[in-house]
């Protein structure tokens, strides 16, 4: 259905057997926020640049999302970081030793950055990193990705015989590793830096004792 400037149209009208346009709508905003976001970061994203890459119209981004763009990324870094979460947990569950499973990670990363031709990077570190101590909503969200990645991470070395303690304090290396790793070969246009982390976390966890 060719999307219109129309609000009934493009926010209500539901064709014949498919979703209601007004959930697709609001997907394609959220999505291409994250997009933009992750690729340009907070302040060159701006509601007529993410409508555009949306195919929907200004109106209908704050119909969605009345609080305007500060409301907007606040959601399209939370998707943005669930799909990088889907990514984790992809690799984490690719084999039962966790130093594989750690690696894979990397390995996923790296895949997946090179097939974006180095433009989809760590979802949440170029809008954190530019709004720190300016937009409170948008690093509370950055913040809560971070914790969940470390959990995800967390849970697998303890499930493998890890201590909590010492699995909590490798999984922050793990996700340090690999935001380093990913930025270095995002800059680059090589992924060999995620590659090498991908060794050097494998080896990394095989070195730390189980209870």
């Amino acid at each position: 259905m060719e999307v219109t400037e129309s609000r009934n149209i493009e926010d209500v009208t539901a064709p014949m057997g498919g979703p209601p346009v007004e959930t697709d709508t609001r997907r394609r905003i959220v999505h291409a926020a994250s997009t933009l976001l992750q690729r340009q970061g907070y302040e060159s994203a701006s509601v007529k640049l993410i409508a555009g890459a949306a195919k929907a119209s200004p109106s209908s981004v704050y119909h969605f999302f009345p609080g305007g763009k500060q409301e907007l990324a606040i959601e399209a870094m939370r998707y943005g970081a669930q799909e990088f979460s889907d990514l984790l947990t992809a690799g984490l569950s690719s084999s039962p030793d966790p130093a594989q499973a750690t690696a894979a990670c990397a390995l996923l990363l790296a895949d997946t950055l090179k097939e974006s031709d180095w433009a989809d990077g760590c979802p949440i570190a170029v809008t954190a990193l530019e709004t720190i101590g300016r937009v409170p909503g948008l690093q509370q969200a950055a913040t809560e990705a971070l914790v969940h990645w470390q959990e995800l991470v967390t849970a697998k070395l303890e499930s493998s015989g890890i201590a909590p303690a010492a699995a909590r304090s490798l999984a922050g290396t793990v996700i340090g590793m690999l935001e380093g790793a990913e930025l270095l070969s995002r800059v680059s246009g090589d992924d060999t830096p995620l590659r090498e982390a991908a060794v050097h976390l494998a080896q990394l966890v095989r070195a730390t004792p189980q209870v």
